[in-house]
């Protein structure tokens, strides 16, 4: 009886190690370098080897330093950047794994794996020394929120103050720890592409959710958020995000965080709940809080007028002080 138990064993385990490798996962078609996918305001540059895509507008202080949310870019600040820049200098930039940044793949990245969040919070201080930029206001919305909190916690003497856009600070952490050591597997980084290319269903499914009223999602608003996944690689680079993820326990440092914050959330935020935007802005030492009626999780991108003007006042106060 132990033999007939023995083989099925031995069975199930190579079916388990080696049956991932017998699902084809075909090339991805008509897709190009990021840099062909670049808009006319579009700059590059390298940095930590990679050639990252940014936007830049205004001049003087304070700088303003964009940090969008998962699955978007430069593009989601579209209705603010120019009225941003008649306050200050204005940059915004695309995170590996997302927009027109150049996605290295494994056999390129060498020790710097750009995709972990600690890269990301470093590539965010690179492009800021190469930019002669000192101290920044951090603006993130959603994840861009995290990787802001992340660096402020991390490099706070570079940070003036904090623009929190419906942040993930309690909620989106990444993949759990039991489950991280088999997303880097052999077996699932095979896989993984297969798995976010659903994204090009998911994520409309996403982005609708994200808008109070979705019926404003324009066609030229869908083509802005789908022309990355014309980039090369943007489904490996997204897997290898995924597995690189990890909760970071944000929350339980907040404390640390004495710099001026604004938190901004729509009402009907149904990605990242508004009560945890209004939980987060009431543990920060010294957070102010703006509820804007009628708005999702977008807010700079659905409400965008009162986003301006809820930003416009915190940066009068900072002046003044």
């Amino acid at each position: 009886m132990r033999k007939p138990l023995l083989w099925a064993s031995a069975g199930l385990l190579i079916l388990l190690l080696v049956g991932p490798f017998l699902v084809p996962v075909p090339p991805l078609p008509d897709t190009v370098p990021p840099e062909e996918l670049a808009d006319p305001d579009s700059r590059f540059i390298e940095l930590h080897g990679i050639r990252v895509h940014y936007k830049e507008q205004g001049a003087g202080e304070p700088v303003f330093l964009l940090l969008h949310g998962f699955g978007a870019s430069t593009f989601s600040w579209r209705e603010v950047m120019t009225p941003l820049a008649s306050m200050g200098r204005v940059i915004a930039f695309d995170r590996p794994a997302f927009g027109l940044t150049e996605r290295p793949m494994r056999d390129e990245w060498g020790d710097f794996n750009p995709y972990t969040p600690e890269a990301q919070v470093e590539l965010t201080r690179a492009l800021m020394d190469a930019l002669g930029v000192e101290r920044a206001v951090l603006v993130g919305n959603s994840a861009g929120g995290t990787v802001a909190v992340h660096f402020a916690l991390t490099h706070p003497e570079r940070v003036q103050a904090l623009v929190l856009v419906s942040p993930a600070v309690y909620v989106g952490g990444g993949a759990p720890a039991w489950l991280s050591p088999l997303l880097r597997t052999p077996q699932a980084r095979h896989l993984g592409p297969l798995l976010v290319r659903r994204i090009r269903q998911g994520g409309m499914e996403l982005l609708e959710l994200a808008w109070h009223d979705p019926g404003r999602l324009t066609p030229e608003i869908l083509e802005g958020y789908t022309k990355p996944l014309r980039a090369q690689n943007w489904d490996r680079a997204l897997w290898e995000l995924t597995a690189a993820s990890r909760p970071l326990g944000l929350e339980r440092r907040l404390h640390a965080l004495t710099m001026p914050a604004l938190v901004i959330t729509g009402d009907d935020d149904r990605v990242v709940p508004t009560e945890q935007s209004i939980r987060l802005a009431g543990e920060l030492p010294h957070a102010e809080l703006v509820v804007i009626p009628n708005c999702g999780h977008v807010a700079h991108e659905e409400c965008p007028d009162a986003f301006l003007e809820a930003v416009q006042a915190f940066v009068r106060k900072l002046a003044a002080k």
